[in-house]
C-alpha cells in the first residue's frame, strides 16, 4: 500500500469512527424495530424492506434475492469484492425477556441475535457510504432463512450472489464473550449438523411372549445405546463428533409390545472429511445393530450443513480489523457444536465467521436459542468497527 494510499484509509478510518458515533442511538433503534418485529424463515419481507429503506436513503441501490426474502448490495469500485453477511430470520420460540421492545409476534423471536446481526451490516453499509471514497469493492449479503436447513446460504449462492467476490465475512453473537471482545479462531469454527430420525415397524405382541414377535423397544434401546457407542469407536474422538438422540416414541400399555417406533436425533462433527463419512456410517452400523433384532425399519439421514472452517488468512484479516477496537478487544474462540449455513459460502470460496461479544459483563450468561435471551447493544458500535474496518482494508 503506498503512502497516499495508506493516509486515505487512515483518514477513513477516523471518519468511520465518527460515524458510529454520531449514530450509536440510531443502531439501538434500528435493532429494536427488527427485534420487536421477528419474522421466521423465508418470511422476512418486512425486515427486508425495513433494510431496503434505509439503504436507498443512504443513495445505495440493493437488490432482492430471487424469493423476494433478502438481498444483496454492492458499494465502492467495481471489479473484485469483499462479502460482508448478516442473516435475518427469527426462530419459533415465544420472547420471555420482558423488554419495552420484546416481540410482538406470538411465538416467534430473535433468540439467536440475528437482528444485530442485521443492524451491525446495515450500520456498516451506512457507514461506509458516507466516505467519500472506498479503496476496495464490497457486497453486504442480507441473508435469509439460516435457522433452517440446510439453510438460505444455498439460496444465496445459487442467485450468484458470490460472482465477483473473492472472499467473505460475518460475525455471530456470543454470549459468552464480553462486550468489546470478539472471538476468532484459525479452522473449524462450527459443527456439521446432520438429522438421523429412525422408524421401526413390529407385529407387536405380548410382553409375555418377545419370542413370538419381534422386541420393537428392545430394538429401540439396541440402537439408543449402540449407535452412538459403535461412533465413538469408528471416528477419530479429535473430530468432535458427537451423536445425541432428542426424541424417543413408542407403545403406551406396560404389557404390550408396540407395532411402531420412532428415533430422532442429531449427529454434529467439527471434521470436513468426517462429515462425508457419517450418512453412509450411520447407515451400516443401524443395519447390523437391528439385524439380529428382525425388526423392519426406515432410516431418514438428512444432511444439514458443513461445518464453517475458517480460512487462515481471512482469519489474519478478521484479527487485524478486531484490533482496531482495542488492544484487549481479539480473544480466543472455542469451536462450537452448533451448525451454522455460513459454510455453504466456505464451499466456494475463503472466508471466516467470527464471535461478537454481547455479554455485560455482569449478572448471567444467557445462551442463544433460549427464549430470555437478549443482549448489550454496545456491542453493535463494536460490529460496526469490525466490518467497516475489513472493508477499508481486507488484505
Amino acid at each position: 500500500m503506498t503512502d497516499s494510499a495508506g493516509r486515505e484509509v487512515t483518514d477513513s478510518f477516523a471518519l468511520v469512527d465518527r460515524w458510529i458515533v454520531a449514530h450509536t442511538d440510531l443502531l439501538s433503534q434500528w435493532r429494536r424495530h427488527i427485534h420487536a418485529h421477528p419474522e421466521l424463515a423465508r418470511q422476512e419481507f418486512a425486515t427486508t424492506a425495513f433494510v431496503v429503506e434505509q439503504l436507498e436513503a443512504a443513495g445505495l441501490v440493493p437488490k432482492l434475492l430471487p424469493g423476494g426474502t433478502g438481498l444483496i448490495c454492492d458499494i465502492g469500485p467495481s471489479g473484485p469484492r469483499v462479502a460482508l453477511r448478516a442473516d435475518m430470520d427469527a426462530l419459533p420460540l415465544q420472547e420471555f425477556t420482558g423488554a419495552a421492545y420484546s416481540s410482538t409476534v406470538p411465538g416467534v423471536s430473535h433468540a439467536c441475535g440475528h437482528d444485530a446481526h442485521t443492524t451491525v451490516l446495515l450500520g456498516t453499509a451506512l457507514a461506509l457510504a458516507s466516505l467519500p471514497h472506498l479503496p476496495f469493492g464490497v457486497r453486504l449479503i442480507f441473508q435469509p432463512a439460516e435457522e433452517v436447513m440446510p439453510g438460505g446460504a444455498l439460496d444465496v449462492v445459487a442467485s450468484g450472489a458470490l460472482d465477483g467476490v473473492t472472499k467473505i465475512f460475518a460475525l455471530h453473537c456470543d454470549p459468552r464473550l464480553e462486550v468489546g471482545k470478539v472471538g476468532v479462531r484459525v479452522g473449524p469454527i462450527t459443527s456439521a449438523a446432520d438429522t438421523v430420525e429412525l422408524r421401526l415397524d413390529s407385529p407387536g405382541g405380548h410382553t409375555s411372549r418377545p419370542h413370538l414377535t419381534t422386541d420393537l423397544v428392545y430394538a429401540l434401546g439396541t440402537v439408543i445405546t449402540g449407535l452412538p457407542g459403535m461412533l465413538s469407536r469408528r471416528i477419530d474422538p479429535r473430530t468432535s463428533t458427537v451423536m445425541v438422540w432428542g426424541a424417543v416414541v413408542a407403545g403406551q400399555a406396560p404389557n404390550a409390545i408396540p407395532q411402531t417406533g420412532m428415533l430422532t436425533g442429531t449427529v454434529r462433527t467439527g471434521d470436513h472429511e468426517t462429515w462425508a463419512l457419517l450418512e453412509p456410517m450411520v447407515g451400516e452400523i443401524v443395519t447390523g445393530l437391528l439385524a439380529p433384532t428382525g425388526v423392519r425399519f426406515e432410516l431418514h439421514y438428512r444432511r444439514g450443513v458443513p461445518p464453517v472452517v475458517n480460512d487462515e488468512a481471512v482469519t489474519r484479516t478478521f484479527e487485524n480489523a478486531i484490533r482496531r477496537v482495542g488492544p484487549a478487544a481479539l480473544a480466543d474462540t472455542a469451536q462450537s457444536g452448533g451448525g451454522e449455513d455460513f459454510s455453504w459460502y466456505l464451499e466456494n470460496i475463503p472466508g471466516a465467521m467470527a464471535r461478537l461479544g454481547v455479554w455485560s459483563g455482569t449478572g448471567p450468561q444467557l445462551d442463544i436459542h433460549q427464549s430470555t435471551f437478549d443482549l448489550d447493544e454496545r456491542a453493535l458500535a463494536v460490529g460496526v468497527k469490525v466490518m467497516t474496518s475489513i472493508a477499508l482494508d481486507p488484505h
